[in-house]
């Protein structure tokens, strides 16, 4: 192998190291925090190994390193990350709002991934989407993406575009909706219970009914919200594939 072969695998090497760790900022359960730093150091160079020999060779690689590659790179990496923490954004949008509904709004706790007070349900709730990536397998989905990216996207010739980004926005738009979606049975229960402690409170107001609502509400809230979770996984995994699809489509239109 003479000097310029050398060198190709070299910059290659480069510019999918900055792919794969611009991957590992954002992606879920890739970016959490309980993963040590040195862990997702040695990931990324493990895979650079794999990968650069290969990647170097592909047809439209791009052999030298330049900023717009490696800004491409970064950009490819984003693409992928951001459009797979919405599903994490989601999932902390829904505990939000069943926070409110087991009256423990104010009940915060230090969210080590971005550092700032979340409700406590949404912490947990967080974890259980943790929980559904890994025991489905879908981490190895987001690499088996990533691996078809180079053959899709070669190395050093991605360009962000402005469209991308529209792209990206619109589909932050959806974290709300699905929030609301994941949220709504307790939410409906919830309301129904409020609703019927209201009208007992009306028709007999010596029964002080109102002392009771804060209490009953969580109680029918729980149950409610035990029963949904059967239906979480099937939700969170069709979301998780639906944004991937997305963030191929993306990187294939730009």
């Amino acid at each position: 192998m003479n000097n310029v072969e050398w060198q190709s695998i070299v910059c290659s090497g480069v510019l999918v190291m900055v792919r794969m760790s611009s991957l590992l900022v954002f992606a879920p359960v890739f970016s959490s925090a309980a993963i040590a730093p040195r862990i997702k150091a040695g990931f990324v160079f493990a895979m650079t190994i794999l990968l650069a020999p290969l990647v170097g060779s592909a047809r439209g690689a791009v052999s030298e390193i330049t900023m717009a590659g490696v800004l491409g790179e970064l950009a490819v990496g984003l693409v992928f990350g951001l459009s797979l923490m919405m599903l994490s954004e989601m999932v902390l949008f829904a505990g939000s709002l069943l926070s409110m509904e087991f009256s423990f709004s104010l009940v915060n706790l230090m969210d080590p991934n971005s550092k700032v007070d979340t409700p406590v349900l949404a912490e947990l709730l967080g974890w259980v989407n943790t929980l559904v990536l890994l025991t489905a397998g879908l981490h190895r989905t987001l690499l088996a993406a990533v691996m078809r990216s180079f053959n899709a996207v070669p190395v050093g010739t991605f360009i962000l575009s402005a469209r991308t980004g529209e792209a990206i926005t619109h589909m932050a738009e959806g974290i709300f909706l699905s929030g609301v979606q994941l949220a709504s049975p307790v939410i409906a229960a919830a309301l129904v219970v409020e609703i019927t402690i209201g009208l007992i409170g009306r028709l007999a107001p010596q029964l002080h009914s109102t002392v009771l609502s804060v209490p009953f509400k969580t109680i029918v809230s729980y149950v409610v919200l035990l029963g949904s979770l059967a239906l979480w996984p099937g939700f969170i995994e069709g979301h998780f594939n639906a944004l991937l699809d997305a963030a191929e489509r993306m990187l294939l239109s730009a």
